[in-house]
């Protein structure tokens, strides 16, 4: 529901607790929502959004850390270490350095992010810690975006058309590759490949970045691919329609979808993936 222009209001949002926000200028309600694959597992997925001091505009950004095999990887450090690292470099970045384009503001994320660990990790392990993205920020004037390998980013229209942004590098390996560690390995941050957000800078011009214009975006929505599956996995409905779930259910909605899709799927014997369930995060933001 939307609430008379007031006093500026700014602050972090905490994951699976609906905050609204708003200031004089510019009105946002941003919800999330995260649940872990594996309850006996940390959950390495990463959400934020934000509301620079100055109440103009926003930020939300969504990290899917990826789970590395059990084998050395080269760094001390878990997952969720690395993405809670980032994905606040990224979050305080987007909003105190505007002046900016967000494939910069990645490409300082990583630097800042890498320069924290590289005197204990092997950052040059092909398997060192790294994650995918999705991220927006937003003012008065415009709405920035970007991606990066499998997370997905939805721009809704004031008249309801639903533009997923996407980086479909990954789906072009072959699902033979995929399903070996050592062949997906040879593609992972390599020309001809795909790319995560791991300790090369440079990867963040391999991201799939635009703007559009204030006026044409009034909801933003960014989601892991394990809330992405509603869509890509199970076809339960198009971008639209997920979006449309998020508006009317909220992300916990959307992402209750999915468990209940998957212990059906799973029930009836179906075994799609190499695993049932995979961390799922889920945010909107209504503009």
């Amino acid at each position: 529901m939307r609430v008379p222009a007031g006093p500026v209001r700014a602050g972090l949002h905490v994951l699976g607790r609906p905050v609204r926000t708003w200031c004089r200028l510019i009105f946002v309600y941003t919800e999330s929502a995260s649940l872990p694959g594996d309850p006996e597992r940390p959950n390495e997925d990463w959400a934020a959004t934000a509301v620079p001091a100055s109440g103009q505009g926003g930020v939300l950004v969504v990290l899917d850390g990826v789970t590395p095999p059990s084998t050395d990887v080269g760094c001390v450090h878990p997952v969720p270490w690395f993405t809670a690292r980032l994905g606040g470099a990224l979050t305080e970045l987007s909003g105190s350095r505007r002046d900016l384009p967000l494939p910069e503001v990645l490409a300082e994320a990583i630097r800042r992010t890498a320069e924290s660990h590289r005197d204990t990790c092997d950052l040059s392990h092909v398997r060192t810690p790294q994650a995918t993205v999705a991220m927006a920020r937003w003012d008065a004037e415009a709405v920035e975006h970007l991606v990066l390998s499998d997370a997905v980013l939805l721009l809704e229209s004031p008249g309801g058309a639903v533009r997923a942004v996407r980086d479909d590098r990954l789906d072009l390996v072959p699902p033979e590759v995929l399903r070996s560690h050592e062949a997906t390995d040879r593609l992972r941050n390599a020309e001809g490949g795909f790319f995560t957000a791991a300790a090369d800078p440079s990867v963040a011009g391999r991201a799939v970045a635009g703007v559009s214009p204030r006026s044409a975006v009034r909801a933003v929505a960014a989601l892991t691919d394990g809330a992405a599956r509603w869509v890509e996995l199970f076809g339960e409905g198009d971008w639209a329609d997920c979006l449309a779930v998020l508006r009317e259910e909220g992300a916990r909605g959307l992402l209750g979808r999915v468990r209940a899709r998957e212990a059906r799927d799973a029930a009836a014997g179906g075994a799609r993936r190499w695993k049932l369930h995979d961390d799922a995060t889920a945010v909107y933001a209504e503009l």
